[in-house]
């Protein structure tokens, strides 16, 4: 315990702007580094990477770097090991990977664009990198479509990596905008996602059999669903809410349609949803209403009445990130401020 005497439990870092997007570092020499997105309602928007000093205890912004329009998600390569090269991917008007070199300069590998043949392009609302097979990156986007990509980083010079993509395969998912996309590790994790859209539902693929899909559940009030997360251990639950909502619903992929446990103690919308990455039954949730709420949920299908612990931000809370190789530790931001909160 000596070690920890000194740490505080709470550490904030304010950014120049409203902070969106936001994910934490896997690598395990990157500890406590995050990349953030701004949203600006412009063109003009920023992705800094901050770490933590761990003398001072302090967040420092190591980089800076420009992104047309907001990131509507930010995701670093799900490479525990450190075996990949250090690429961050970004969705906006297109999926971007971009590779950091000793953190103070980022330059862009390659820009993912399905459209060739066009100068439209349907916005991305969001993407998931694949844990199994980090070269598997799923997007989803608002023209009914998820398309899965497949990256190359091949040695090239020696020591300069390049990095390049290719669409593996695109897939009408939705009726609607489809607004989420998430790798599933059931049947091994690398071919099983899950997606949720402006028609209100959760529909599963399986990349071996793309010709059918299932649909796991629908919004009653046919609400367009706009976020769903897996379970970190048990590939058979998933979370998912509506959009305008207050409550999050749990679902169990086995029981098709009928949630086993609906979490609504927020007073305002749900913003975000967050997994604990080392335990089935934890499960934290973060809404307009400045409070992060983490559930106990093993008590399922019984009614779970009240979040096991609360924490009040200081505005509305936009996103919530659980730390995958650091289980203490849960990221949140609102307005201008990140905070990261031990657990």
């Amino acid at each position: 315990m000596s070690l920890h005497g000194k740490r505080k439990e709470i550490y904030k870092y304010e950014a120049p702007w409203t902070v969106y997007a936001m994910n934490w570092s896997v690598r395990p020499d990157k500890r406590f580094r995050l990349a953030l997105g701004s949203f600006v309602e412009e063109y003009n928007n920023k992705v800094q990477l901050v770490g933590l000093e761990e003398e001072s205890s302090e967040f420092v912004c190591r980089n800076t770097f420009d992104h047309p329009y907001p990131t509507t998600k930010i995701m670093w390569i799900p490479d525990t090991k450190g075996v990949y090269p250090d690429l961050l991917a970004t969705s906006g008007d297109y999926l971007r990977i971009w590779r950091v070199g000793n953190d103070t300069e980022t330059r862009l590998e390659c820009l993912l664009n399905n459209n060739k043949n066009s100068d439209f392009c349907a916005p991305l609302t969001s993407f998931d990198w694949n844990e199994v097979d980090p070269n598997l990156l799923g997007t989803s986007s608002i023209d009914t479509t998820c398309t899965i990509w497949g990256l190359e980083t091949g040695q090239v010079l020696g020591r300069v990596n390049l990095v390049s993509g290719h669409v593996k395969t695109q897939l009408i998912a939705h009726d609607k905008e489809v607004y989420d996309i998430a790798f599933s590790r059931a049947g091994g994790g690398r071919d099983m996602f899950a997606s949720v859209g402006a028609d209100g539902s959760v529909r599963m693929f399986d990349l071996r059999h793309l010709e059918h899909s299932t649909i796991i559940y629908e919004d009653p009030q046919h609400h367009p669903l706009l976020r769903l997360c897996w379970n970190k251990q048990d590939p058979n639950y998933l979370a998912t809410m509506a959009m305008d909502g207050m409550e999050v619903v749990i679902l169990d992929v086995r029981v098709p349609c009928t949630p086993v446990a609906r979490l609504n103690n927020h007073r305002a919308c749900v913003n975000g949803i967050a997994w604990a990455p080392h335990s089935s039954c934890h499960i934290c949730t973060a809404a307009d209403d400045h409070q992060a709420l983490i559930w106990d949920i093993q008590q399922m299908p019984r009614a779970i009445e009240d979040p096991i612990l609360a924490y009040t931000a200081e505005g509305e809370i936009n996103n919530v990130q659980w730390a995958s190789t650091q289980p203490d530790w849960i990221a949140i931001c609102y307005n201008n401020c990140l905070e990261i909160l031990r657990v």
